[in-house]
């Protein structure tokens, strides 16, 4: 009887650069893995390779004067507000330094006392205190330093008020907080829909309410200039590179993820699944900041992976269905339990607590997890026996 289900795997490799045969690496460097560690790849298995890897031998990167050029190109007039963008000096600073150097004066409004993913722009306890309704109040820039001004984030220790006015000061800027995205028409009406999960529900919101010119961060950088883009999800899922650059999310996924795979079949005859992640999608209870400032947590995968799980919830059966057998006999009746599930568990009270996610975003959370976002130099995750079940020999 086999004792171990899933086993995942950080895979070492080399420090990857613009240009470089990225699938020639992630190959050689699971191969080398096998080699010295033993490992026995099986069908099923899931290969997962951060997106960061991918962006970087693409060569997809932009810098702050594309940015620019584009909202000039796309804004009429001498303003553009910008409305909900994440609370972040690796996301967002940098391409509000881009919409700066287009030398429109800048309306932002933020969400408070949170951002979309939970960072927190002010003490939520004063609120309260002060009777302020987060629902319909404006908060304009000197009553927010009146009453908020000394606030910095418990994790970062910025104040990104503070922040976002230093990063724009090459033009003039006001910010806001504010909820309501209409709140921003009584400033300017080309507007900037920058929250990354609800953006379209941002953006009709302005439209119906009279904006005359909305877009999305996905909407800038997603055209073929000869220089970086993402067709798909334009500056969303962008890093901070360098004081000037920014990596975009990669592209052509779809292509890349396949011709691993194809890669690990010939030389392995095992049909490994293939997957680019990027941010996972969990909370931090002690932050309570949601991690995924991404737009999706992969941007491409093998069809392998396409669907969520279906299981049957062990706990469940051996408290009820299975609840006076012991042992062996119970071992052997959850067993045929597994093998004689339903196609689809949906609703059934039998499934009842097991996560009802979408497969990729759950294995591309648990390789980010495994990768980290620091030194550990794994940015390749194996992941071994997740598909497998209890019934499995």
């Amino acid at each position: 009887m086999r004792t171990v289900g899933t086993e995942v795997r950080g895979i070492r490799a080399p420090i990857v650069k613009e240009g470089d045969q990225l699938i020639d690496i992630v190959v050689d460097s699971l191969k080398q893995s096998i080699k010295e560690e033993g490992i026995e790849l099986r069908d099923r298995d899931v290969l997962g390779i951060t997106e960061s890897l991918v962006a970087r031998a693409q060569g997809n990167y932009i810098d702050i004067d594309d940015i620019a050029a584009e909202i000039e190109e796309k804004f009429e007039g001498d303003s553009i507000g910008i409305v909900f963008p994440i609370l972040s000096r690796n996301r967002f600073s940098m391409i509000l330094k881009g919409i700066a150097r287009s030398g429109k004066k800048i309306f932002l409004q933020l969400s408070y006392p949170n951002d979309e993913v939970g960072n927190p722009l002010l003490d939520a306890r004063k609120l309260y205190d002060l009777k302020i309704d987060s629902y319909q109040h404006v908060i304009e820039e000197e009553e927010y330093y009146e009453k908020f001004g000394d606030f910095k984030h418990p994790f970062t220790g910025v104040n990104y008020v503070d922040l976002y006015k230093e990063i724009a000061a090459e033009t003039e800027i006001e910010i806001i907080a504010a909820n309501q995205p209409e709140s921003i028409l009584d400033y300017t009406d080309q507007v900037i829909a920058a929250d990354i999960h609800t953006r379209e529900r941002t953006k009709e919101i302005l439209k119906e309410n009279g904006a005359q010119k909305v877009i999305g961060l996905d909407e800038i950088c997603n055209q073929d200039h000869g220089k970086g883009y993402n067709p798909q999800f334009g500056l969303l899922g962008s890093n901070k590179a360098s004081d000037k650059k920014l990596k975009l999310f990669p592209k052509d996924g779809e292509q890349f993820v396949e011709a691993v795979q194809k890669e690990i079949k010939e030389f392995s005859g095992k049909e490994v699944e293939v997957m680019i992640y990027g941010d996972g999608a969990f909370k931090d209870p002690a932050a309570k900041i949601w991690e995924l400032a991404d737009p999706v947590v992969s941007p491409a995968y093998t069809k392998g992976l396409e669907g969520t799980p279906n299981e049957v919830k062990l706990k469940y059966l051996a408290d009820n269905d299975l609840k006076d057998l012991k042992g062996e006999e119970l071992l052997q009746a959850m067993k045929d339990e597994i093998k004689e599930k339903e196609a689809d568990l949906t609703a059934n009270i039998k499934s009842q607590g097991t996560t009802p996610r979408r497969l990729t975003d759950l294995l591309g959370s648990l390789c980010d997890l495994v990768s980290g976002s620091g030194d550990k130099g794994t940015p390749i995750i194996l992941i071994q026996g997740y598909f497998d079940s209890l019934a499995d020999e």
